[in-house]
């Protein structure tokens, strides 16, 4: 068995507001330690009404907080939003906090559109510079130097395993480069992933971090106690990335018995793509379908992700997961 891990949104669904979905995700987050998940992390969106997890930091002490085995981390921390001496300074400070317990996953892209990005006071061309960005984080978790100008405090000397997450080539090459770890969206953007994944491999190059490779695979899992529950479940996702397409991004909505009637063929086919990495079913169909994804990529970990509208099954859904994985 491989390690299996959980990245969460913090939803808002219709309906609720972000003081239920904070209370949702630290429940969640309780229930993945108890079920044997190996890291809970969430990911860093902006100007989402249905994405809670802006503030990622915060919500990663929250949760850790809140728990007592399980990893806590980002999946990820946009770079280019951020300068990396305070991306070292807070995750220096949750290491500090939570011994052996917090992981920072770095992405390259900003999170949101250009307007918000321009108001993060950061600017999307700053992904142009993310391997500096990056190295310059790197340096920042080494132990200080005398006379070192600019050190993080806290963040110089602690160990605060890094990851580089990635929907194409450029951050396999980057993680493979510098000797990282390596996490793939295929949960989103599954088309470069078996590309991607050999790159990693083959142009691996050990670092003081990390002695060979390691690259955990997103994948939407959405179970329920027969496959044609948990189809229903899917809908709302499915919803979701069309509203998304449509440029009409709002509160999680509610599953529907028709999704044929709601997307037309051309919306229906780039979700289709967008998501291939999924695993939808009653405990057989997910159990075999997982055991088929990880025989046909050999992740080292897994990350599941379920966008599902009702808090209690959603819970259940992570527990099937969890079932089918033991």
């Amino acid at each position: 068995m491989i390690p299996f891990s959980i990245l969460d949104l913090a939803p808002v669904c219709e309906g609720s507001d972000t003081t239920q979905a904070f209370a949702n995700m630290t429940d969640l987050a309780r229930h993945a330690e108890q079920q044997g998940y190996h890291r809970y992390w969430l990911a860093e969106h902006h100007n989402m009404p249905g994405i809670a997890s802006a503030a990622t930091a915060v919500l990663i002490g929250h949760v850790a907080g809140a728990t007592s085995r399980i990893r806590v981390g980002a999946g990820g921390v946009m770079l280019p939003n951020h300068a990396p001496l305070q991306v070292a300074e807070q995750f220096g400070t949750l290491a500090s906090l939570y011994p052996d317990r917090i992981d920072l996953g770095l992405g390259r892209a900003p999170g949101t559109d250009q307007p918000t990005a321009k108001a993060l006071r950061r600017y999307f061309d700053s992904a142009e510079q993310f391997p500096q960005d990056v190295q310059e984080l790197l340096y920042y978790f080494k132990p200080a130097e005398p006379g070192q100008p600019v050190r993080a405090v806290p963040g110089a000397g602690i160990d605060v395993p890094v990851w580089l997450l990635g929907s194409s080539l450029f951050s396999a090459q980057l993680a493979a480069a510098l000797g990282q770890r390596f996490a793939f969206a295929s949960h989103f953007a599954p088309d470069a992933m078996d590309q991607a994944l050999l790159v990693y491999h083959r142009d691996f190059r050990p670092s003081p971090q990390l002695a060979q490779p390691y690259a955990m695979l997103a994948l939407n899992v959405v179970a329920a106690e027969s496959d044609e529950e948990a189809r229903r479940l899917f809908t709302t996702q499915q919803q979701a990335f069309v509203n998304l397409r449509r440029g009409q991004p709002g509160l999680v909505p509610p599953p529907i018995d028709d999704i044929e009637a709601f997307w037309q063929p051309h919306e229906k086919a780039g979700v289709e793509r967008a998501l291939a990495c999924a695993v939808v079913g009653g405990p057989d169909t997910v159990r075999q379908g997982i055991a088929a994804f990880i025989d046909r990529h050999r992740p080292d970990e897994l990350l599941l992700t379920a966008n599902i509208f009702d808090h209690q099954k959603r819970l259940r859904s992570f527990e099937i997961a969890a079932e089918c994985m033991r």
